[in-house]
């Protein structure tokens, strides 16, 4: 499981959380960024992909 700290951005100036990753258009979880060997945005959780 991921670290809080790796998903999230903290704004201090204005108190907002912002989800530093996308989230899946077809599901809703977080998306992974792989560079390698394509760079590409992948759900693992229903298999969508955006290739970049």
């Amino acid at each position: 499981m991921a670290e809080i700290n790796k998903l999230y951005e903290y704004d201090y100036k204005t108190g907002t959380i912002k989800l530093k990753n996308k989230k899946c258009p077809r599901c809703g979880s977080i998306m992974a960024h792989h560079k390698k060997p394509v760079e590409r945005w992948a759900c693992g959780k229903c298999g969508y992909t955006e290739f970049v």
